[in-house]
């Protein structure tokens, strides 16, 4: 298979005008076309989503394999490669429970491919929940720790926890023992308590500025530590809702453009034809972009689509090699993916963008997929 004429966005910069040669699921040549290109197309790799929650009605918050599978096709067809599911923080024995659920849909995926589950939770700040529920907020201990890790049978590849609350580092230290993410969010730490949190080898944020304690001129908090480290990464929600656009254009000005990470944390409603719109067994409603819940307008979540984050970072000066680092290839690396890059051998995990940031083709796997 061939794909001809069109501007191949890769890590270290643009190839105009190319073709890219596909067999057996992988990229196999890129060269120069000869002519010259009738209507003007991009390449981009296809997308990977750390933090989602759920899209078009589905997620693992239903608890029935079924849910994740439709939730990975669903992904697909938005030009996902790969994605964490992520559960809402919940009591211990909940979350084990979950996950012995959900397990078996792990490697029946036709979609999007499951990297692993992301555990938001339970271990975070009383003080900064966000959208979840006090009730399932529960004190760290490792023994519990365990119990969810050995439920999840070794698919458990992010963490986010805060690590300030006491008897924190004995789970961080198990986390990174097996090979777990472990990003610092829902958390009220401050400065000092974050620097704290690097030494034990914690080395990502979750959705920088939102649920942390945020930056003063006497005390930066969560927000400023993870600012000035160059070596921490930052998850970021790319919707010019979560962050101002500002935000997402400074960051890139002190970070390593390595270290950003866009995500959608969207919630299972979004793109949903019809109500009743539930997330997390909450009534929420779309306002200005982002879901409220209903009860007390609390944001709960992102309706963003990683085609928008990736449209929202170009808008705030990124370009398209940046912002297709920032939506596929470092989230790859994070995971060790073998995608999110297009070159010679790598696996054809393609998107087709119009001029007009409209996706006119989606191939996974060297697989076409009809997109939504």
């Amino acid at each position: 298979m061939k794909i001809s004429h069109v501007n191949a966005v890769t890590s270290t910069g643009i190839l105009k005008n190319v073709s890219l040669e596909i067999a057996h699921g992988k990229i196999t040549q890129l060269t120069p076309e000869n002519t010259p290109a009738v209507k003007e197309r991009w390449a981009v790799p296809a997308f990977v989503d750390l933090h989602i929650h759920g899209m078009g009605g589905f997620g693992p918050e239903q608890n029935t394999p079924e849910s994740l599978l439709k939730l990975s096709d669903v992904l697909a067809r938005q030009g996902v490669a790969a994605f964490c599911p992520t559960l809402y923080g919940a009591r211990p024995e909940v979350m084990a429970a979950q996950l012995r659920i959900l397990l078996p849909a792990v490697g029946k995926e036709t979609g999007a491919q499951i990297m692993g589950f992301h555990l938001e939770g339970p271990f975070i700040s009383p003080e900064k929940p966000g959208v979840m529920n006090p009730q399932n907020i529960a004190p760290a201990n490792l023994d519990d720790f365990k119990k969810i890790y050995d439920a999840a049978q070794g698919r458990i590849a992010v963490v986010t926890l805060a690590p300030e609350v006491p008897h924190i580092r004995p789970v961080i230290d198990f986390c990174l023992k097996h090979k777990i993410i472990v990003q610092a969010g829902h958390t009220n730490a401050t400065y000092a308590q974050m620097q704290q949190a690097f030494d034990w080898g914690v080395r990502r944020v979750t959705h920088l500025g939102n649920a942390m304690r945020g930056f003063h001129q006497r005390e930066p908090g969560a927000f400023g530590a993870a600012l000035f480290n160059p070596n921490i990464s930052c998850e970021v929600i790319a919707d010019g809702k979560h962050i101002h656009p500002a935000l997402l254009t400074f960051l890139k000005q002190v970070k390593p453009i390595s270290q950003i990470t866009a995500v959608t944390d969207a919630l299972l409603p979004t793109g949903q034809a019809a109500g009743p719109f539930l997330a997390n067994g909450e009534a929420v409603s779309l306002q200005d972009g982002v879901w409220k819940r209903v009860q007390d307008g609390v944001t709960a979540g992102s309706a963003l689509t990683m085609l928008g984050g990736f449209k929202q970072l170009l808008e705030a000066g990124y370009s398209w090699p940046e912002a297709a680092l920032c939506t596929s290839t470092n989230a790859a690396n994070f995971m060790q993916f073998s995608g999110g890059v297009l070159q010679e051998g790598s696996p054809a995990d393609i998107v087709i963008l119009t001029k007009q940031l409209d996706i006119k083709q989606i191939f996974l796997r060297g697989q076409e997929i009809s997109p939504n």
